[in-house]
């Protein structure tokens, strides 16, 4: 009778080993949805303004909100690949991405901050004005610092050029750079972000580039964990 419920749960039991990496992910994710949606309830009204001179100096470029969006397809398509084809390069993109994301949370939450950078009417009417009506809706000016949109395109950048798989693929390192400044520019052509913003995340990849890439600690202590979580207790 054991015998035939293990072989029975031998396709969930390998199923669970072969994706199991998937947990912190899912619970990170969670994590961070519920912490930033209470963020955007309650930072409202009382926050400090962001801004600079070179803001006054950008333009308000519609089309850019097409890049802005496309930010979520390039992350999601950069872990999940990480995800199936190479465990190390996954454990460092998700280390270097929840690591910025928890920082901008509690910057958040310990210095709640806006703008007042976007148009007070769209000067025009079009299919992009309209879609980033809709972002501007879903989105509130605030919880900016430093910008989540610039530093994780730079993760997901930096994790696609440093990967041994995709080394060969120029192709694919030329889409991503060209999506990753693309997005970056989108950041303040739309009026999402300022200039402090973006500067701060670049400032914030830079530091995260030197702890993940920098050297070899984090996946040997990635590899010591999952060895250690491999061994059977003995028998006794």
């Amino acid at each position: 009778m054991q015998n035939s419920l293990r072989k029975k749960m031998q396709p969930l039991i390998h199923f669970y080993h072969s994706y199991k990496h998937a947990i912190p992910l899912i619970i990170y994710g969670i994590i961070y949805m519920l912490w930033f949606a209470h963020l955007e309830k309650t930072v409202t009204s009382h926050y400090r303004i962001i801004h600079t001179a070179l803001d006054d100096y950008i333009p308000f470029c519609e089309v850019f909100v097409v890049p802005y969006l496309l930010w979520f397809a390039y992350m999601a398509v950069v872990v999940l690949y990480f995800f199936f084809k190479d465990k190390d390069d996954y454990f460092r993109t998700c280390t270097f991405l929840f690591t910025g994301m928890t920082i901008f949370l509690l910057v958040s939450t310990l210095w709640p901050n806006g703008h007042h950078l976007r148009p007070y009417a769209m000067p025009r009417d079009n299919v992009f004005t309209r879609l980033l009506s809709i972002v501007y809706q879903s989105d509130t000016p605030t919880n900016l610092w430093p910008s989540i949109h610039v530093y994780n395109s730079l993760g997901c950048h930096i994790a696609i050029m440093k990967s041994k798989r995709l080394a060969k693929r120029k192709g694919i390192h030329i889409a991503s750079f060209l999506l990753c400044v693309s997005i970056i520019l989108s950041t303040m052509l739309i009026k999402q972000h300022s200039v402090f913003d973006v500067t701060t995340a670049f400032i914030m990849a830079a530091i995260m580039y030197v702890v993940v890439y920098g050297s070899d600690a984090l996946i040997t202590f990635y590899h010591n964990l999952a060895n250690k979580n491999k061994r059977k207790p003995e028998t006794l």
